[in-house]
């Protein structure tokens, strides 16, 4: 009873900790998309140059921004105890261990709270309250 009370704790405060970096994340993107344009603004008679930060000034706060918004969906989606929610979060954990050191740790801690066998269980029962455990 204790430990799937305790895995509770830890769904919710990885689910915390996706959706409020992953606010952070969308603040990001959208200053780095506007620091493409300043820097698109600097570029003078160059074709090339141009259309380079063009492309680039879309493309990479547009994926980063993706990524962010699932954090936020799969993070609201654990506090709900959704199967998919705990899925989306798995795949956004392992693709933050490759952000050295915050990410890291952040993907790592993730991954151990969502992998357990009683957080498993807590997702598979579809619903949070739960406070006997059979043996």
């Amino acid at each position: 009873m204790e430990t799937v009370r305790d895995m509770k704790k830890h769904v919710t405060i990885v689910a915390a900790l996706h959706i409020g970096f992953g606010f952070l994340g969308l603040i990001g993107a959208i200053v780095i998309f506007f620091l493409f344009d300043f820097a698109q603004s600097q570029v003078y008679d160059v074709d090339v140059a141009d259309t380079v930060l063009n492309i680039l000034k879309l493309l990479v706060p547009l994926l980063l921004g993706l990524g962010r918004i699932l954090s936020i969906i799969g993070g609201f989606g654990l506090l709900a105890y959704k199967q998919w929610g705990r899925i989306i979060i798995i795949i956004m954990s392992a693709v933050n261990c490759l952000n050295i050191p915050i990410g890291t740790a952040k993907g790592v801690y993730s991954l151990w709270a969502l992998v357990q066998d009683d957080t498993i269980r807590l997702f598979n029962d579809g619903t949070a309250d739960i406070s006997v455990r059979k043996n």
